[in-house]
């Protein structure tokens, strides 16, 4: 059990993930350290990194930055801003390798279409897309094909009882049903 410890303490992790809007509102965010508390240090957190990047220009590629004793890397893109925190001593290229893949898939699965209006429609799949890259911390996955693969092998199981399904698949479900019934 010892050497399990010792294989996570060496392994990167990720502090959190943020999607934010061009105003520094919260689309989509995912906590994995407990160097932010409660609620209101989170979002003193997100407001004050916001403020820091929101005059860079990381529209191209991925930048980098040292921030409350935290390596961020961040992109924008449309009116959203992506953020990747890792400790201080965390490698720098991998977490642009998760912000990367975590760009990638949500391209993909957004058709290229990555706003933040498609974001919120699509809210679902772009949760289950921070799940499979990240879990508690430890990195899964960085290949944006897997992971599409595995959220939308997460979304075809209409089969479902209702209460399992998400808001999108329920809508879908409700949709089959009511065209079944109306082309009898």
């Amino acid at each position: 059990m010892g050497s399990l410890f010792a294989y996570r303490d060496s392994s990167p992790s990720i502090k959190n993930i943020l999607i934010l809007d061009s105003e520094g509102k919260r689309v989509a965010v995912k906590y994995y350290s407990d160097d932010w508390p409660t609620n209101s240090a989170k979002l003193a957190f997100e407001k004050s990194l916001f403020a820091k990047t929101m005059k860079t220009n990381a529209r191209i590629e991925a930048e980098v930055a040292m921030f409350d004793d935290n390596i961020v890397i961040y992109k924008f893109v449309q009116d959203l801003h992506f953020f990747v925190t890792g400790g201080d001593d965390e490698n720098e290229l991998v977490l642009a390798t998760v912000l990367q893949g975590l760009f990638d898939a949500i391209s993909l699965l957004l058709r290229n279409t990555v706003d933040r209006r498609e974001v919120l429609e699509n809210l679902d799949l772009i949760l289950l897309c921070l799940d499979e890259i990240v879990d508690g911390g430890m990195i899964l996955e960085t290949d944006a094909n897997l992971i599409v693969g595995k959220v939308a092998s997460h979304n075809l199981d209409l089969d479902a009882p209702l209460s399992e399904q998400t808001i999108t698949q329920a809508w879908a479900t409700a949709r089959d049903h009511l065209t079944k019934t109306l082309l009898k």
